[in-house]
């Protein structure tokens, strides 16, 4: 039997842990996936949606903050 790792939750980490790097935490400092440097940023693109709608992730247009601290 193989073993898989679940990846949205290694996706949700790797977003949330690099936004918070590179101090996306209020409107002003929001900045795209890309710019934090999430690797490849359109991928998973429901992960994100979800982080979005469980209040996780704020978005401001094109840009991602972090909404928890």
């Amino acid at each position: 039997m193989a073993y898989f790792p679940p990846v949205p939750v290694i996706r949700r980490n790797h977003i949330i842990t690099t936004l918070r790097q590179h101090g996306a935490v209020s409107k002003e400092t929001a900045m795209t996936l890309s710019e934090a440097g999430v690797i490849n940023p359109n991928g998973f693109r429901k992960i994100t949606e979800l982080l979005c709608r469980r209040g996780i992730l704020r978005q401001n247009g094109e840009r991602y903050y972090l909404g928890i601290r």
